[in-house]
């Protein structure tokens, strides 16, 4: 990553694990990267193993091939957004689903899938434990 950003001569980089010279390191980075684009610095860096990836948008994100590859996210209703996680080889996550838009539309039927029954959801709804 140095060699490619043309910091492969600079000393003071040399001390990264310094904690007190980070503010000045962190500096010294930030005018190197806003030398060029984001897309600029990731043609620099495609293709090798520095350690950089590409800080995207949520609308970028799906498209990226890392993330498509993967896929990282899913479209629910016409909403992309992320995809279960963590996936285990044995089990397949439910995908989710909408929010009904509704607060607490779905609270009896959490609360009745958590082994709650029909009088004591009641009697919440009753002492106003549940709006």
């Amino acid at each position: 990553m140095r060699r490619l950003a043309g910091l492969e001569s600079d000393a003071d980089l040399d001390s990264q694990m310094n904690f007190s010279a980070w503010p000045a390191l962190k500096e010294k980075l930030q005018a190197v990267f806003s030398t060029r684009t984001r897309d600029a610095w990731m043609e620099v860096f495609d293709g090798t193993d520095a350690c950089v990836a590409p800080v995207l948008s949520l609308a970028e994100a799906p498209l990226h091939p890392h993330n498509a590859a993967r896929g990282t996210f899913m479209d629910v209703d016409g909403v992309m957004q992320p995809a279960p996680a963590p996936r285990f080889s044995a089990a397949d996550a439910a995908p989710p689903r909408m929010a009904t838009g509704n607060n607490g539309a779905d609270t009896d039927a959490v609360l009745a899938d958590l082994g709650y029954g029909a009088d004591k959801i009641a009697a919440l709804k009753q002492d106003r434990v549940l709006a």
